[in-house]
């Protein structure tokens, strides 16, 4: 084995990158980045019917979009390209014409099959299910070379991994049962064995195999939600490692400095969109301001909101206000609509409720709420705790119908804290159109 650490990530490139192969990803580029190795990416595009080069493109965008940068490819300099499995066919017609040559192979027709010797005991040790034993006499022999001239995945895989020095196959478990076939092939050329290390399967809260009923099932359809790469990245390495000592919630560095295949264990993880959103939400509150109004504004834009017409300190300070509402960026946006205009408060509430009486008290408490000098939240809160003393009002039935009246919501960041935000002259408008004051 290669003293370097050399990990592969090698998908097909027949539909986007979903999350088992994001997680099978990320635990190769970790393995890598902790040991000191090397990451590749080899893209198994051998199915000529269902490869397309614009799923190729899908796969490396989720993956740099995670943060998964990978070290080599086929072209010189950087940025670079990944090796592809179409554009290696020599490789595996010279180790094929080697098997034909010592009679361990035969055609069928324009097909190499590989002959299965019977009797043999295969083993490994997998980094995380530990020692696995099958006899050959149950495997059926093994196409390497189909009628069409392309290798099988099984044939492929071998090739692959020893002529690019991998180290370690760390892929799903549902691989396992294909690993024997692929050791009577290293077997038969003579090649050391890879070490292996199979990932534990990923099901839905229902224990089922992940589907899309369980959520989406494409990286990047959570970029598109809302979700941040470091959140996703910090969700997947949890299934099925944990860093320890209960630390759920950790940065891309920690992850590296902590990570080990030793600590993978081997029971199914399961994916559970809240404590993602959990995570993603922690994510968000420790981002610096202008970083979360980075994420967030798209999501403005969308909606159709007046972004243009603030500054981009109000814009910030606006998702400092909400003070970590909203578990995606999305949500965040959603939650803060009334920041950026009115126009989303007088559609979701309209002061029907407010009786005379109440819309009477209503008045002179805000007429003397914005008469204040000092237009500050802790300022505005101890002066309504006393007026709402003085005249023997309930706090809440004149705190309520002012959140109400300038953020259209029942739940909102600290009123005060909404209203010094917005501004005198703007809560005073607002508060206006409900007749809330003179």
């Amino acid at each position: 084995m290669a003293d370097t650490v050399r990990v592969r990530f090698a998908p097909s490139p027949t539909g986007a990158l979903h999350i088992g192969g994001g997680h099978t990803a990320l635990f190769n580029w970790l393995w890598a980045r902790r040991t000191g190795g090397k990451f590749i990416l080899r893209i198994e595009d051998t199915d000529r019917e269902r490869s397309t080069k614009e799923y190729e493109d899908t796969i490396m965008s989720g993956m740099q979009w995670l943060g998964l940068d990978w070290d080599e490819g086929p072209d010189t300099g950087g940025p670079f390209g990944p090796y592809r499995q179409s554009e290696r066919l020599s490789t595996y017609r010279e180790a094929a014409e080697r098997l034909l040559d010592e009679g361990k192979a035969y055609r069928e027709g324009d097909a190499v099959i590989f002959r299965v010797p019977q009797g043999v005991t295969l083993a490994f040790d997998d980094m995380v299910y530990g020692r696995i034993e099958m006899q050959s006499d149950t495997l059926k022999d093994v196409v390497m070379i189909k009628s069409d001239g392309m290798p099988t995945y099984n044939y492929a895989v071998v090739v692959d991994d020893h002529t690019m020095g991998i180290s370690h196959v760390i892929r799903g478990e549902d691989h396992i049962s294909n690993t024997p076939k692929q050791l009577l092939i290293y077997d038969a050329l003579g090649w050391e064995y890879p070490t292996f290390a199979h990932l534990p399967m990923i099901l839905g809260k229902d224990k089922k195999k992940l589907s899309k009923r369980h959520g989406a099932t494409s990286v990047y359809e959570y970029r598109d939600m809302g979700y941040m790469p470091d959140s996703v990245f910090n969700f997947l390495a949890l299934l099925g490692w944990s860093p320890g000592e209960n630390n759920e919630i950790f940065s891309r560095e920690e992850a590296t400095k902590l990570f080990d295949l030793a600590r993978v264990i081997k029971k199914p993880s399961v994916f559970d969109m809240d404590k993602l959103n959990y995570i993603n939400q922690e994510h968000l509150k420790r981002l610096p301001p202008y970083d979360r109004l980075a994420l967030v504004e798209p999501f403005w834009r969308e909606m159709g909101l007046p972004v243009d017409a603030h500054s981009r300190e109000y814009l910030a300070q606006s998702l400092v206000v909400l003070c970590g509402r909203g578990q995606t960026a999305k949500e965040a946006a959603g939650y803060s609509d009334y920041f950026l205009t009115f126009d989303p408060v007088k559609e979701r509430y309209d002061g029907s409720e407010i009786g005379e009486e109440q819309r009477a008290v209503l008045k002179r408490f805000n007429a003397d709420l914005l008469a204040l000098e000092q237009w500050k939240a802790p300022v505005m809160e101890e002066f309504t705790r006393e007026w709402s003393a003085a005249n023997d009002v309930k706090m809440k039935d004149i705190a309520m119908p002012l959140r109400l009246g300038i953020t259209g919501m029942k739940v909102s960041p600290g009123v005060f804290e909404v209203a010094e935000h917005l501004g005198r002259d703007e809560v005073r408008k607002r508060l206006a159109h409900f007749n809330f004051v003179e």
